[in-house]
Parts: C-alpha cells; structure tokens; sequence
C-alpha cells in the first residue's frame, strides 16, 4: 500500500505530517507529499489516520 497526496487538493495545512511524519512530509511547494515507499505494516493504521484528517480528501491510500 502507498500513500497519494494530489498536489493540485492539497491546502498544505500539516495536518496528516502531524498526524503521520513517517509517512507524510512537506515538499518544496510547502505542501504535503507521501514517501514513495510501500508503507510498512506497522504505519498503515497513521497513514490512514493521516489520510483522515485532511480537511480537504487530497490523500489516496492504493
């Protein structure tokens, strides 16, 4: 499973890079980008969490 954050959505609120900083962080355009790795077992439950709280559904979990 991987994270999607679309880049054209996101409002670069922060919300899912405090929710999930493993998974989530900021890019050079001061929005959030997923890892390109697969998320590990142990992280998918904060992925989600993180893909949750985005006030604006900008994040896909595939």
């Amino acid at each position: 499973m991987k994270a999607i954050v679309d880049q054209d959505v996101c409002i670069g609120c922060g919300a899912c890079i405090a929710e999930c900083p493993e998974i989530y962080h900021w890019n050079s355009d001061e929005k959030s980008e997923a890892s390109d790795q697969e998320i590990p077992e142990d992280r998918i439950d904060q992925a989600k969490a993180g893909r949750d709280v985005c006030p604006v559904d900008a994040i896909d979990l595939k």
